[in-house]
């Protein structure tokens, strides 16, 4: 009676699968072995167990030459196709490109009024609204700013006031007698603003009116 077909699946149990690892792993590598003595063949093998450890076999003398050999037999061929593929690709890029700015040279000349001929009414109307919505924009943009401008400038205006304001204040305190002519100032009347000149002539004529006791001459009596 021949052996049944065995299920093939992940041994459950620890110590079986570590044993049945040993047993499949030397046989491998004895096969690769006889293969390679058998048929002149180059043949490398690399095993990792479950924990990380490394078994490998090599026909040749070294490992990293047998796999530098296997990289350029697989990947030559494939990198030989990639360029062709990818000049391929960018070809078609470069006609879509094209075509595109193709399409945005002709939109921007409509745009300006020009190349009108070949489009129809409908396209005429489609032209017309785009223009329409972007005058709108425009516009809507331009009045926005302005309003920001102006309201830039009446901020300035109130700065300005105040500093004014605050430096007549620091001007009053160093002379008082300017404090009736900001009064004057700020409530419009500038008729009744007293000169500069008068003050200084009526105190110069108070300081020769009220002489001091000391200058008299002494008395002399007989």
């Amino acid at each position: 009676m021949g052996r049944g077909r065995v299920e093939l699946k992940r041994i459950e149990n620890k110590i079986n699968r570590q044993v049945t690892f040993a047993k499949r792993r030397n046989g491998l590598l004895k096969k690769a072995y006889e293969l390679s003595v058998l048929c002149d063949a180059e043949v490398a093998l690399i095993i990792f167990s479950n924990r990380g450890k490394l078994y490998e076999f090599c026909s040749s003398s070294s490992m990293p030459k047998t796999i530098e050999k296997y990289q350029r037999c697989s990947y030559g061929s494939l990198e030989a196709d990639g360029s062709v593929n990818d000049s391929q690709g960018n070809y078609q890029e470069y006609l879509k490109l094209k075509a595109r700015v193709e399409v945005l040279q002709q939109s921007q000349r409509n745009l300006l009024g020009e190349d009108l001929g070949p489009l129809s009414t409908k396209e005429l109307e489609q032209l017309e609204n785009q223009l329409e919505v972007s005058l709108k924009q425009i516009r809507s943009t331009k009045t926005k700013q302005m309003l920001d401008q102006l309201a830039d400038l009446q901020r300035r205006e109130q700065a300005l006031a105040e500093n004014n304001r605050t430096l007549m204040k620091k001007l009053e305190e160093h002379t008082p007698q300017l404090a009736p002519q900001r009064l004057a100032w700020e409530g419009g009347d500038h008729q009744q603003n007293i000169p500069f000149n008068r003050i200084t002539s009526a105190h110069q004529s108070d300081q020769g009116f009220f002489q001091p006791l000391c200058s008299n001459p002494p008395l002399h009596v007989g």
